[in-house]
């Protein structure tokens, strides 16, 4: 066969696919994956009589088989794992571990074949990221790729737990942790497996994800003992690597089984006999198994504690997946940072501002997160602006179904000598925008077959009066928020529209410390509040999302105290 033969061409149609054609499997249906036309392709082999042809096919599944695994790293984002990590890949590979061995600084003999390697780093980082765990159990470290990885993707509040048995290990490690700045969110343990999973259940600590990449005769006891102390938190993943194991995972010798092999046949055959659990073996590399907890309830009993609401758990309550929500005031401060927390929560979100070009910026934020997002110049002191900034919304997604009203001003004079623009400006905004707003609103939502939330924000101030700043009009103006809200709660209940509001505390803003006749406040501001603190945006958006969400579906009319508790003292 010369080399510039085009292959096509030693295939005859009379005892082979014609050309281009897809092979079948014997049952007549096309092979779809790899494998199957890998097996397709050495069928043809055993049943040619023609060498030329049969070596054809025997090219065609080299190539597959040699390709496939390079093909993957490839399409991978191997280079998302961060410099560090390939220097520890690197070094893992080129490491003496014989003359460690050798020189007793090892229990084991170590080889660079346990290298996770970048791809599998890729792989268990971005699944760590998709179902945005928190807290991630590692069985079996070796040298870090993948605990670095995963520790890399983790909130900053975050903690990987990694398990390893071998001292020298965690020395190996320990500079590359501290060089990538992720030692703060590792935690390594050594010493007996099962005595650390022990450990770690005494802490009362639960893992969003936990990765097993150990011993395989001792897989099974990790995952009965994960089981057993309820590691593994609701909701959680539980992913296994090697379950194919070398191909070994079905084809034993009788007489002379490999102990590794035959202990993940028995493993997987445990794991698919488990009620508790649902398990998927993923054909990547050597084998990954993703294994969940089964719903605990039968599909037929009716008790919603047991099952969630409609069989949601609670978490998923919250979700804001599907829903559109419009945000007023959103090009800076409160009002971005709702837009934000709405946009996480799964909403498509209109942001909402007098200032365009502040509204695009947030746009560009929330864009760059994923977030579905449009920006809307609107007055809320205008009749028709509002009634725009709601069409707008309805023409881009078509509906509406939650709305924050959140523009709002303040100033600070003394009652003797406010201003009387000053006092009507404020009311302009604060008042009649909030009720401008949600009459423009309601317009949509009363017509809406699903249930629908309007929020706004009033103030701390409408509990107390805050001082020693005089603000009367504002007190005032954000007072009439909280009796408009209870007013259109009470007034929508019946069609499908919940309205309530969140009094926020003081919020540590950039005004405050840019205002000269504010900043000297605080340190009085700080003895009045419990929890010693100025409110962060931040500490505001729970509650923006829970009272948008159905999980709040009880809840009309009522005003949410965000303040530190300085409404209590």
């Amino acid at each position: 066969m010369s080399p510039n033969t085009p292959a096509d061409t030693l295939i005859t149609p009379s005892s082979s696919p014609a050309p281009g054609s897809l092979p079948t499997l014997p049952s007549g249906r096309t092979a779809d994956t790899p494998l199957e036309v890998i097996a397709c392709h050495i069928r043809s082999i055993l049943k040619s009589n023609d060498i030329q042809q049969a070596h054809l096919y025997a090219q065609k599944a080299l190539e597959l088989t040699e390709g496939i695994d390079n093909y993957i790293e490839e399409m991978t984002s191997v280079d998302a794992v961060g410099e560090e990590i390939h220097e520890v890949v690197k070094k893992t590979m080129e490491w003496d571990w014989d003359g460690v061995y050798e020189k007793g600084q090892t229990k084991y003999r170590q080889t660079s074949n346990c290298c996770a390697g970048t791809f599998e780093a890729a792989f268990i980082s971005t699944f760590a990221q998709s179902i945005r765990a928190k807290t991630v159990l590692e069985i079996g470290m070796f040298t870090g790729t993948t605990t670095m990885a995963v520790a890399s993707v983790l909130p900053t509040d975050g903690k990987i737990y990694t398990l390893d048995i071998e001292p020298y290990l965690k020395e190996f490690t320990k500079p590359h942790f501290e060089k990538a700045g992720l030692d703060r969110k590792i935690e390594v343990l050594l010493g007996d497996g099962k005595e650390s999973l022990r450990e770690l259940s005494r802490r009362g600590v639960g893992f969003d994800m936990i990765f097993i990449d150990a011993d395989k005769t001792g897989y099974r006891g990790y995952y009965d003992a994960i089981m057993e102390l309820g590691l593994l938190n609701v909701g959680g993943s539980l992913l296994v690597d090697n379950t194919l194991f070398k191909g070994k995972y079905f084809d034993q010798k009788p007489n002379n089984p490999d102990p590794n092999a035959e202990a993940l046949r028995l493993f997987n055959h445990h794991i698919k006999s488990d009620p508790r659990t649902n398990s998927i073996v993923l054909p990547i590399r050597d084998g990954v198994t993703l294994i969940v907890r089964r719903p605990a309830s039968p599909s037929s009993t009716t008790d919603v504690v047991l099952t969630g609401l409609n069989r949601n758990a609670i978490l998923n309550r919250l979700s804001l997946n599907s829903k559109v929500a419009l945000v007023t005031g959103a090009g800076q401060g409160i009002g971005r940072a709702f837009a934000h927390a709405l946009g996480e929560a799964g909403a498509a979100v209109a942001v909402v501002d007098l200032n365009l070009e502040n509204a695009e910026k947030v746009v560009g934020e929330l864009r760059g997160k994923g977030v579905r997002a449009i920006a809307v110049r609107a007055d809320v002191t205008r009749k028709e602006d509002c009634e725009n900034m709601v069409t707008q919304t309805i023409t881009q997604w078509g509906r509406l179904d939650i709305a924050v009203n959140n523009a709002g001003i303040n100033f600070n004079s003394p009652a003797e000598s406010t201003p009387e623009n000053e006092w009507d400006l404020t009311f302009n905004v604060n008042t009649k925008g909030v009720f401008l707003s949600c009459q423009a609103e309601a317009k949509h939502m009363l017509a809406s077959s699903t249930p629908c939330s309007i929020i706004n924000t009033a103030s701390m101030a409408t509990l107390l009066v805050p001082r020693p700043q005089k603000q009367a009009a504002y007190n005032a103006s954000k007072a009439a928020v909280v009796k408009l809200t209870q007013t259109l709660g009470v007034e929508w209940a019946d069609r499908n529209i919940r309205v309530n509001c969140i009094s926020p505390g003081i919020v540590n803003t950039a005004l405050i410390h840019e205002n000269p006749a504010l900043k000297p406040l605080v340190g009085v501001w700080l003895d009045q509040i419990p929890l010693g603190r100025l409110a962060e945006v931040t500490d505001l958006q729970a509650a923006v999302v829970y009272l948008a969400s159905e999980a709040s579906g009880y809840m009309t009319g009522q005003n949410v105290a965000i303040e530190g508790g300085q409404s209590v003292v």
